[in-house]
């Protein structure tokens, strides 16, 4: 058993009581599960796919250890999250796009 981490943006409020039932809301939209084994998290993502269709402007993100993975944890997402998640040499990275002030910004500090 390991910590599971469950990060949710706009989502409905049936979800997260349904999260909020299985796991403790540490934040606004943040709940973790210090001890939940795999097929208790796979049954929470399971009705999380299941539920989700029908949200719009959603994000979902679940995380827990997993030696066996880049980075040392899995990480599955629903939704517009916002961000990319890459893995490179190992670690997972959060990609996002840029406004174009902070890519003006950037491109004067190069110079």
């Amino acid at each position: 058993m390991s910590m599971t981490v469950v990060v949710t943006r706009n989502v409905k409020d049936r979800t997260r009581g349904f999260l909020g039932s299985c796991m403790c809301e540490v934040a606004p939209g943040v709940y973790v599960g210090p001890r939940m084994n795999p097929g208790v998290r796979d049954r929470v993502w399971a009705v999380l796919l299941d539920w989700f269709e029908d949200w719009e402007e959603s994000s979902v993100v679940m995380i827990w250890p997993d030696a066996a993975e880049p980075g040392g944890q899995t990480v599955r997402t629903l939704g517009n999250a916002g961000r990319q998640l890459k893995e490179y040499d190992g670690v997972f990275l959060a990609r996002g796009e840029l406004s174009l002030d902070e890519a003006e910004s950037l491109k004067a500090e190069i110079r």
